[in-house]
């Protein structure tokens, strides 16, 4: 077997080519999980019957009424559950609660012959609650000591000693708010049961293996009576990792009591009420640095808002932990994490999982502490980088450390930032209502699952007689392009032309076991996995006695009469990992991915208002698979990074009437998403040059989430031209999202200032 990283002469990985269903998404022939709907028959159709309450606890359901009105055929309840009436990995999700823990959670689902009679059926529906105290905010549940999970804790040498001794102490808190997926397609799932029972559902998921447990475990039947399909998902972001489970779950228990195809799909404003968002986070530090801006200890708390259910809450901190230190070498530190239980959706996976909470803490104290030591911020995080022959805080060594200088680096050439820097001080000298900011931000994420387990991945590739090749892998494609770096990956380890690769939707029954399309580790484990099963091919291909030079097709034809088998089942897993939970110590992480961008905005001062005058970004993407792919995701992870830091506000009713725990932003409407008019004037992208990644499929890099932090370096510019409204020094407090409203009071708070160079207490 050849070295995994080695690329052949005249690949196909590498080769700059169009998604494999571009044209299908353009022209609006791609099918989705819904669109199979009108070719199904005898569908019907499920609604919810949303809670109005935060927190309250089911006294009575009556669900008689909901058949008097015409069309509806069966009320799910918690009655009808033939297995465990659980939809959670942590088994703490009733699919049909006797106790409501978030605003428009469902209590029950009706199914009706149409959509407007499921939802007139779902109106009629009768249901007493006794409304019970709801707690909604982060604050609210450190108060109320209403936590959840597991509390883990990583450090390094002894803060309290390196605190004492630094001559510079600083203390503060950061807190960031969540993040709607609003991916285009909602979630959706289509269930069916033949007439041998088996149950099969077509599933928007990022993780057909755990819908089909879910479903199975709902159903009580064991996995290999359940198939799951997903064709494609028209986004998911992380949002489709869990939360599709329950969704399948309710269609597939429809489909079983009714003998007749279940849909549920939820519209806009349901998918925005009952599903769950990024994460917010709260973090308290203290932080030591020497008279020279050498970062020396960082001590910080990190709560999550998990929401009601523990989720995938427990990951996304552990990975929070794991990039508190970002690019940056802390000698003595300590992180502890938590993870507060609200009354609100669950919260759940999200592009970059973690990773970007815990970055924008470092980044934050960064960005706070440089005026305050009199350092430009510039040089104060170019000082801290990691160097080769260090450790993270928790203990796996940082290679290829200087990557992170090599991208800075070649960002500062390239962007001009120093010429820049000079025409902004220029700019602001002279316009006192408008000033721009300048600012440059590194990236260093950690690539592959933290719970080593789930680094692995299979796959199935079928050469037919004619030459033709099928794949079939356990990846899902969501719009990212993993099922075009496949297509790559299976002609190069083939020899063959791209036009002879298929791609088979993703399904449980043809690879089993699979893990979510997560983590940003698609193309790294079922690359693997792809080319695994091709060169077993290309072995038994080799010792067929056919002459020398054949033509591929004449080649199979003559294996295929010498008996040689030509199909494969591939596997792989990610080698060299190891993490103890417990002692929060280990290597995780397979390689870092380094990025930096440097950005400039420019800031209205009667208003807040902005815009991003220019973006220039390198990264670390190892040797491209597909270079346009990868285009497309740094740039849409960077957007994607970008309305999350300062547009996208998410806002809950924590008033004390009626409506409390109601989401207020649960439409475009009330939800600003970034749009043209957020986008860079100027967009510059460069992939790092010569950056080979041994050991990782045709030495490429994961290039999903990494760049969504990228977007550190607009919120930074933003403090920077904040701070250009006031006197030097100033040290500007910067909510996240930075709205233009947070950025006017920011602005107006650094007009009235006071410089203090060294906090109280210092």
């Amino acid at each position: 077997m050849s070295d995994l990283s080695q690329r052949p002469e005249n690949a196909v990985v590498g080769e700059t080519v169009p998604h494999e269903s571009a044209v299908l998404h353009v022209t609006g022939r791609a099918l989705y999980t819904d669109d199979l709907t009108p070719r199904t028959k005898d569908v019907l159709h499920a609604w919810p019957v949303q809670a109005p309450h935060a927190h309250a606890r089911v006294i009575r359901l009556r669900t008689d009424p909901a058949y008097d009105e015409r069309g509806v055929v069966r009320v799910l309840t918690a009655e009808d559950v033939p297995g465990i009436n659980d939809s959670g990995t942590k088994h703490d999700e009733p699919l049909f609660p006797t106790e409501v823990m978030y605003h428009g959670q469902a209590v029950c689902w009706v199914l009706a012959e149409t959509p407007e009679a499921a939802r007139l059926g779902a109106a009629r529906v009768e249901v007493d609650y006794q409304p019970l105290p709801a707690l909604l905010t982060i604050q609210g549940a450190i108060e109320a000591g209403s936590f959840q999970g597991a509390r883990p804790t990583a450090q390094r040498g002894d803060v309290e000693a390196a605190l004492a001794r630094a001559p510079h102490i600083f203390e503060g808190e950061t807190e960031m708010a969540g993040q709607e997926h609003f991916y285009i397609e909602t979630q959706a799932s289509l269930a069916d049961v033949d007439d041998a029972g088996q149950v099969f559902v077509q599933s928007s998921t990022q993780h057909p293996t755990e819908t089909q447990e879910i479903v199975a475990h709902v159903l009580g039947l064991a996995n290999h009576a359940v198939t799951v399909q997903c064709l494609r998902m028209g986004g998911g972001f992380g949002g489709k990792e869990v939360q599709a489970n329950g969704y399948a779950a309710v269609a597939a228990l429809g489909a079983s009591l009714t003998g007749r195809p279940v849909r549920v799909r939820l519209n806009r404003t349901q998918d925005f009420t009952m599903t769950g968002k990024r994460h917010g986070f709260h973090a308290t530090w203290r932080a030591g640095f020497d008279d020279d801006g050498h970062l020396l200890a960082l001590d910080t708390t990190l709560t999550s808002d998990g929401g009601w259910s523990l989720d995938l809450s427990e990951a996304v901190l552990a990975r929070a932990i794991c990039h508190v230190d970002n690019a940056y070498w802390i000698p003595d530190v300590r992180i502890h994490g938590r993870i507060a239980k609200t009354h609100k959706t669950s919260s759940t996976a999200f592009r970059g999982f973690g990773g970007p909470q815990g970055m924008l803490v470092v980044e934050d104290v960064l960005g706070r502490c440089a005026p305050l030591l009199g350092i430009d911020p510039l040089e104060l995080r170019r000082r801290n980088f990691y160097v080769e022959g260090q450790e993270t805080p928790y203990g796996q060594p940082v290679r290829h450390a200087d990557r992170a200088a090599t991208v800075w680096d070649r960002v500062l050439t390239t962007a001009d930032v120093a010429g820049r820097s000079r025409e902004i001080a220029e700019f602001n000298a002279t316009h006192e209502h408008a000033k721009r900011g300048l600012a440059v931000t590194p990236v260093k994420f950690g690539i592959s699952f933290n719970l080593t387990a789930l680094n692995q991945a299979g796959a199935l590739v079928h050469v037919y007689k004619d030459g033709s090749v099928l794949v079939s892998h356990g990846g899902t494609e969501m719009g990212q392009g993993l099922h075009t770096k496949m297509l790559q990956v299976a002609a190069t380890s083939l020899g063959v032309p791209l036009a002879r690769v298929r791609l088979a939707p993703t399904r449980t029954d043809k690879v089993p076991n699979t893990s979510a399309t997560a983590a940003s580790s698609g193309s790294d484990l079922n690359g693997g996995a792809v080319k695994n099963a091709c060169e077993q091919i290309r072995a038994r291909l080799a010792e067929v006695d056919a002459g020398p030079g054949l033509p591929w097709e004449k080649l199979v034809g003559e294996a295929y009469h010498a008996r040689v088998p030509l199909f494969a089942a591939g596997y792989y897993r990610t080698e060299g990992l190891h993490f103890d939970a417990t002692v929060f110590r280990g290597s995780p992480f397979k390689y870092f991915a380094y990025g930096a961008a440097a950005a400039e905005v420019e800031v209205d001062g009667f208003t807040g208002g902005y815009r991003t005058r220019r973006v220039d970004i390198v990264h670390d993407v190892g040797d491209s698979l597909s270079p346009l792919v990868d285009l497309g995701q740094i740039e849409g992870g960077f957007v994607q990074g970008v309305g999350w830091l300062t547009l996208e506000d998410l806002r809950w009713d924590v008033s004390q009437g009626e409506h409390r725990g109601r989401l207020a932003t649960q439409a475009a409407s009330t939800y600003k998403l970034p749009s043209f008019a957020e986008m860079p004037e100027e967009l510059h992208v460069a992939m790092l040059e010569h950056a080979h990644e041994e050991g990782a499929v045709y030495g490429s890099k994961a290039v999903g989430e990494p760049p969504l932090m990228l977007a550190f370096s607009v919120r930074e510019a933003l403090r920077q031209a904040c701070a250009a409204f006031g006197t030097a020094g100033i040290s500007v407090e910067l909510p996240s999202p930075a709205t233009p409203e947070a950025v006017y009071w920011a602005l107006d708070g650094a007009r009235r200032a006071v410089i203090t160079r060294e906090p109280a207490g210092a």
